[in-house]
């Protein structure tokens, strides 16, 4: 699809994440312009609530959303599920990868499963999702994916020691599928969403450091469906970079000329905490 604006009428989106957060909005803002919708998540339950909010959201009543509980980073799992969606609604005009986990805490503290955990959804669950869906895209020779990230994808984070490189790592896979994939005529875009209203920032606030919360406090807190839109939009003008709000664009786009000054400024927090 590069080059073309993508017409969501009658189209097929999948979604990992999509029972939830950021990947539920994405999943009705597409089906209310008229996209067949394929869900991927682990719990049923979940995934039943999304089809009915998904399904009160459509354009026309012959719009499908299609339910999979699946764990991404199990690798046979995210492949059956991707490669189930596409039986029954065709390749996808769009995958949007936005499954993952975040826990926040002390680098010491943290578990060696942890790391693993997050690791596993957040990088090799956005991988193994590409590599399922990618052969039926090539064969369309159109297309888009795109990645969700994190701004803490961009700079570490005091006590996001397990989920800043797992993001750093889907960052990667972005650019270097942005070169590899868009010979094939598939756009590749990555997200920098900010701190957005969603059941996982909930679960992180459980665990985040006290030092951790005073850095992110001034950040401006994002609804859901205000960061599907922005993303939507970026799709439409076939960016590769989406990154709500101003703090983020500053950050995506001067990030490595502008660490040293936010470094400082984490660092001060911190040394009032322990000084």
């Amino acid at each position: 699809m590069v080059g073309q604006r993508m017409n969501r009428e009658n189209q097929h989106a999948i979604i990992s994440g999509g029972s939830s957060g950021i990947g539920l909005a994405i999943a009705c803002q597409l089906a209310s312009q008229g996209a067949d919708i394929s869900i991927i998540a682990r719990r049923e339950s979940q995934l039943q609530q999304a089809k009915s909010t998904i399904e009160a959201a459509r354009k026309t009543a012959d719009q499908t959303a299609l339910t999979l509980s699946a764990d991404v980073s199990d690798r046979t799992q995210a492949t059956q599920a991707i490669e189930t969606a596409i039986q029954q609604l065709g390749p996808p005009a769009l995958l949007v990868t936005s499954a993952g986990i975040a826990h926040p805490g002390h680098f010491q503290a943290l578990s060696p499963e942890i790391f693993e955990r997050t690791m596993a959804i957040n990088y090799f669950g956005t991988l193994y999702c590409i590599r399922a869906a990618l052969p039926a895209m090539a064969q369309t020779g159109q297309g888009q994916i795109c990645l969700i990230s994190s701004g803490a994808g961009l700079i570490g984070i005091y006590g996001y020691s397990a989920y800043c490189p797992s993001k750093f790592a889907v960052r990667g896979l972005a650019e270097t599928l942005r070169s590899e994939l868009k010979p094939m005529g598939i756009g590749v875009v990555i997200a920098y969403p900010p701190d957005t209203d969603t059941p996982q920032l909930t679960a992180e606030n459980k665990t985040k450091p006290a030092i951790t919360k005073q850095i992110t406090a001034t950040a401006k807190l994002w609804q859901p469906e205000d960061v599907a839109r922005v993303i939507l939009n970026g799709l439409e003008k076939q960016a590769f970079q989406i990154s709500p709000g101003t703090e983020m664009s500053v950050l995506a786009r001067l990030h490595s000329l502008i660490a040293p000054a936010i470094n400082r400024y984490f660092d001060r927090i911190v040394s009032r905490h322990y000084g």
